[in-house]
């Protein structure tokens, strides 16, 4: 059966959901149900905000389901009604049970952030940037009942640049995907792809980010400071002391080779738009930071209410 010919349920939540289903609409494929979490209170004045992959659907003309949970018989009965030949998911945000699983023709299969087997579960994009990594990727996978347990269809790499943050590797992540899905769905279908087995012995886990995943540790390298805040520069914001009260820093710049005398957290340059901070080995240059019941500012714009000798991590 040709991929056109397929009908199909789509499963996501974020941009990257968003990406990808629409990359199904444009080649012409038949996505007659796109399934989101619920629509959630979104900043400090709550405000109840629609998923990116809600958006999109609607904009497309596309039936949405937003079920509290896929474990309902309630759930069961409505994607059961469809009789979906494929069920496809990115990013939707949680497992699968089998009897849902158990549903489609051609079974569900999955776009899923990270060359597995390493990094399964919630936070692939942010522990490989913190993690260091050069590289990562995406796997199109068979789902089945376990956290990212399914045998693999196919991989492709992309690279991760020192400057990335989660929320521009996963834009690069989601076209990535979406390119990869495309290229392998008819194959797939047509029974052509031999799927494998994930080694075991290679697994590595992510758990949900954390908002204390954030606090830095200066005695920690600038290289693993930078890439912490980097990664985590959309939510929750990396944050440390400073005289006391908590401060927020979102964006950083890299500098490994330092011989400065300094202790770690301490201020070695402010002004003229510069706040440079020692680390347990080489510098970071601070971008933008936001200090407690202030504004989100640029360093530019406030490294001179600083001094040198100052500390972060009083």
């Amino acid at each position: 059966m040709p991929s056109s010919d397929l009908k199909i349920v789509f499963m996501g939540t974020p941009e990257l959901s968003a990406t990808v289903l629409k990359g199904l609409s444009d080649r012409g494929l038949n996505v007659v149900l796109s399934v989101s979490q619920p629509d959630k209170p979104v900043g400090r004045k709550h405000i109840l905000t629609a998923p990116p992959a809600k958006v999109m659907a609607e904009s497309l003309g596309v039936e949405v389901y937003q079920p509290d949970s896929l474990r309902t018989d309630e759930s069961y009965e409505f994607i059961k009604a469809i009789e979906p030949d494929l069920i496809i998911t990115a990013a939707y945000g949680k497992i699968l049970p089998q009897r849902m699983l158990d549903i489609p023709k051609y079974g569900c299969i999955n776009v899923h952030a990270s060359l597995l087997p390493k990094y399964r579960g919630a936070a692939p994009v942010q522990f490989s940037i913190i993690d260091g990594n050069d590289v990562t990727g995406v796997t199109i996978m068979k789902m089945d009942a376990g956290m990212d347990t399914g045998d693999m269809l196919t991989q492709v790499e992309v690279p991760i640049d020192i400057n990335d943050t989660t929320e521009t590797l996963m834009a690069k992540l989601a076209d990535a995907g979406r390119d990869l899905l495309l290229d392998t769905l008819d194959d797939y279908i047509d029974g052509k792809i031999t799927s494998i087995p994930q080694d075991e012995s290679k697994v590595t886990l992510t758990s949900p980010v954390k908002p204390e995943d954030g606090i830095l540790d200066w005695n920690q390298t600038a290289r693993q400071i930078h890439d912490r805040i980097r990664a985590l520069s959309s939510w929750p914001g990396c944050s440390s002391t400073f005289n006391g009260k908590r401060i927020k820093i979102y964006a950083s710049s890299l500098e490994e080779e330092d011989s400065e005398e300094a202790a770690p957290g301490e201020i070695t340059v402010a002004g003229k738009g510069k706040l440079k901070v020692k680390c347990g080995k080489g510098s970071i240059f601070i971008l933008e930071l936001q200090s407690e019941g202030g504004k989100r500012l640029k360093a530019l714009d406030c490294a001179h209410n600083y001094r040198p000798g100052q500390r972060f991590g009083d």
